[in-house]
């Protein structure tokens, strides 16, 4: 498949994931999705030097994190004529995407999942992605058979009008994964004002 640097993700890439359609048409505004602490925050610095040997290229097909209940199976997303990623069909809350065209998730190079925070229905897939903590777990199978495991690294929250592109979507040495929702304020005109974004990194397989 032809591969393009996720830095060709416009800064917007997740505003289809955050228009908080629940909390719009019924939900509970005052409930809003969790959002991680400042400790979480802060990357590991000794976390390059524990990560595993990256693997071949192979497409995901689904993502799994024990400690909040997600085992969602993942579709490849593209971009949209103005650079955004395509978001994950809304009427399904328990489904996830991946950045088709960039690294896949254990190889050498910085992986993207997005998935929606909420749908009509209620909470959808990432709705409690906020919640993690530093050093859980992220397993992603793959089609070659096996399945890739990640080690939380940071989970921090930000304004739309400040994403670190680069930051987030940047290369990276060694097989690294984002997981991307929305998060932050939240308005009833715009939906929610930011995302929330877990780092993580390969830390086995199996």
């Amino acid at each position: 498949m032809p591969r393009i640097g996720n830095t060709a993700i416009a800064t917007v890439t997740v505003v289809a994931l955050c228009s908080g359609v629940w909390l719009l048409y019924g939900g509970d505004a005052t409930h809003v999705p969790p959002q991680p602490g400042a400790a979480e925050g802060v990357l590991d610095p000794g976390g390059e030097g524990l990560a595993a040997p990256a693997l071949p290229p192979s497409p995901p097909l689904r993502i799994r994190i024990p400690s909040i209940r997600v085992n969602a199976p993942l579709i490849g997303l593209g971009l949209t004529e103005s650079g955004n990623l395509n978001a994950p069909p809304a009427d399904d809350k328990n489904l996830a995407g991946w950045y088709e065209a960039g690294t896949t998730p254990g190889e050498k190079g910085t992986a993207i999942v997005a998935g929606h925070v909420d749908n009509t229905q209620g909470p959808a897939v990432f709705y409690d992605l906020g919640a993690l903590k530093k050093g859980s777990t992220i397993e992603v199978d793959r089609r070659d058979g096996g399945v890739a495991v990640f080690t939380v690294d940071a989970i921090e929250v930000y304004e739309a009008k400040d994403f670190p592109d680069e930051k987030v979507y940047g290369a990276a040495e060694r097989p690294e994964l984002r997981v991307i929702t929305c998060g932050g304020g939240y308005s009833k005109s715009t939906g929610y004002q930011g995302n929330v974004v877990v780092f993580a990194y390969l830390t086995g397989s199996r």
